[in-house]
């Protein structure tokens, strides 16, 4: 009897052998959270190193986050879509705090996670004051959302509201939190790339790309066989971090 043949594992890649695909360069950044002033100083940084360097397809991959915690989330996201350096194609993901807003403009109930997760600043930086009245918490949130409704511009909703997941490029999987280890990768649910943290970032098993993240805050780049984590608070720390991949190449760039 002949034997079925066993099935195929999908190859893996680990940062030891990912690179990415002659004549590309990408630039990756990560959770701005409302720091125009850091966003603005990268993106200056980026301009800068990029100037030194051969011609290439150059992409500019933002990782989520652009709003709540720092106190100019509507500038990072007006610079989002109008201010960023010609010559790149921009990528902006979705992070979890997108989602989170987005939510809570369709239903109230996201609204005490929200708030929790630094809404306020957000909230503050379109012209919206909490009510200070001592209403009911519904009552606070259905006036909050009316108000933010009417204050976000067409184009800041539509940004918002239609921001993908993941990017791939090369042997990089690009995505806000990561991905959940035993799934395959066309298999990852928008809430894990977006929310997942424990179960990711203690697999110490190669994924079929290495991932570009956000999301879980350190003190300096992780670089890991499986992943790149570039979220070191930067609403906090002033440190806005950005990786250049070029080839099998690798830079940190921060402010």
């Amino acid at each position: 009897m002949a034997r079925m043949p066993r099935p195929r594992r999908p190859a893996t890649v680990t940062c030891e052998t990912a690179s990415l695909p002659a004549g590309s360069r990408v630039y990756a950044v990560g959770d701005v959270h409302g720091r125009l002033d850091l966003l603005r100083r990268m993106l200056r940084l980026i301009v800068e190193t990029d100037r030194g360097r051969p011609p290439a397809h150059r992409f500019l991959v933002f990782l989520g986050d652009y709003v709540d915690r720092g106190p100019e989330s509507r500038g990072v996201v007006d610079t989002l879509l109008t201010d960023t350096p010609a010559g790149f194609r921009t990528v902006c993901l979705k992070g979890n705090h997108e989602a989170a807003m987005i939510g809570f403009l369709g239903d109230t109930r996201f609204g005490a996670q929200w708030l929790g997760g630094g809404a306020l600043a957000t909230f503050l930086s379109y012209g919206i004051s909490p009510p200070h009245a001592p209403l009911p918490l519904r009552d606070r949130l259905h006036r909050l959302q009316t108000a933010l409704r009417a204050a976000l511009p067409d184009d800041h909703l539509a940004f918002l509201t239609n921001l993908p997941t993941r990017i791939t490029i090369g042997d990089y999987l690009f995505v806000h939190a990561g991905v959940r280890p035993g799934v395959a990768l066309g298999g990852q649910t928008e809430e894990d790339l977006i929310w997942i943290r424990d179960e990711f970032l203690t697999c110490p098993l190669p994924f079929a790309k290495v991932v570009v993240h956000g999301h879980t805050i350190r003190d300096a780049p992780e670089l890991r066989s499986n992943r790149i984590g570039i979220d070191t608070g930067a609403f906090a720390t002033n440190r806005l971090t950005c990786v250049l991949l070029e080839g099998s190449e690798r830079v940190f760039l921060s402010t």
